[in-house]
């Protein structure tokens, strides 16, 4: 058995403890706009009345939307990326 972009959608959403909220400020991120009730239809079984199939796009624009929240939105043309992180220096003295 073959997984369906449902399948998908809703492992990355038990494995990353996300939440309707959060899933919708995610598809946001790339300027997708989608109800929690028309995403609460991709997360019910497929014999529901109300189930909706997970197209491509839908998938696609979340997991776009996904690596802007996780490592933030990429550099403008000609801009270095800041650093995430101060680098570590070393406090001990030299010694003569």
């Amino acid at each position: 058995m073959a997984l369906t972009n449902n399948d998908i959608f809703k492992k990355l959403r038990v494995a990353l403890k996300l939440r309707d909220d959060d899933i919708v400020k995610i598809l946001e991120l790339v300027d997708f706009r989608i109800s929690k009730s028309e995403l609460g239809a991709f997360f019910r079984n497929e014999d529901h009345p109300k189930y909706k199939n997970c197209g491509d796009q839908i998938l696609r624009n979340f997991l776009n939307g996904l690596v802007i929240h996780l490592r933030g939105p990429m550099p403008k043309k000609g801009e270095k990326p800041k650093p995430k992180s101060t680098p570590v220096t070393s406090k001990r003295k030299e010694r003569k």
